[in-house]
């Protein structure tokens, strides 16, 4: 497995919370390839897909619906720190 951090985990939830890329860019200051970036990144260490995308939403997969509680408690606990 190819290794993935925060940021990624972070921009993981906050698309899936938006059902976008776009808006999960303007949440965290960045640009919506940024945001595209990461989570390709995430699904690659991951080797799973993560969101479906469709025109100007994007849902989550079986896979990415498995990933968003312990995605959500690792950040709780990296917050924490």
């Amino acid at each position: 497995m190819i290794p993935f951090n925060i940021k990624q985990l972070e921009t993981f939830l906050l698309v899936a919370t938006f059902g976008s890329f776009r808006k999960a860019a303007e949440r965290l200051n960045t640009t919506q390839p940024a945001v595209s970036t990461r989570i390709a990144g995430l699904e690659e260490a991951l080797g799973a897909k993560l969101f479906e995308r469709q025109r100007s939403t994007v849902r989550l997969t079986a896979e990415g619906q498995r990933l968003l509680p312990p995605a959500q408690r690792v950040l709780r606990v990296a917050e924490r720190l």
